[in-house]
């Protein structure tokens, strides 16, 4: 917990002990987690609670925040040098099997040359498929027929 606590006030937010049950359960979550998720797995503590503590950890960049295009916000824990710019931004996979979404750390986002004026603020970039899990059990399925 003494690291949990030292991440949130490394990014200027006090950890109450309701802030590091959340951030834990952040962390520990497997892939990409909804509000909907965090109040599922943290079922003890207030859903108001919740939605104010993820407003706040993505305001200090303690989480950012993926549209995978199925109608709910996603989030994922930032690294501890992450500042959320254009520049570090990677890709997210959605899987269209299980509807989970999946950080790629290690891809980041192509180089896109906009045209001349354009300021560029935010770049989602989410790619769609099966993930290993489900591409797996697809290709069982299809050498059973």
């Amino acid at each position: 917990m003494k690291e949990l606590e030292r991440k949130l006030n490394d990014r200027g937010v006090r950890p109450t002990a309701v802030r590091l049950l959340i951030f834990k359960s952040m962390v520990e979550y497997p892939q990409a987690f909804s509000l909907s998720d965090m109040e599922t797995v943290l079922e003890t503590v207030d859903k108001s609670t919740i939605s104010r503590t993820i407003s706040l950890f993505h305001e200090h960049l303690v989480i950012h925040s993926i549209d995978d295009g199925s109608g709910s916000m996603k989030y994922s824990v930032c690294s501890d040098d992450c500042q959320c710019s254009i520049n570090e931004l990677h890709v997210h996979f959605n899987c269209t099997g299980c509807k989970k979404t999946f950080c790629l750390e290690s891809i980041s986002i192509p180089p896109v040359q906009l045209p001349e004026k354009f300021l560029l603020e935010n770049i989602n970039f989410v790619m769609k498929g099966l993930c290993d899990k489900c591409s797996s059990s697809n290709q069982r399925a299809c050498s059973d027929k």
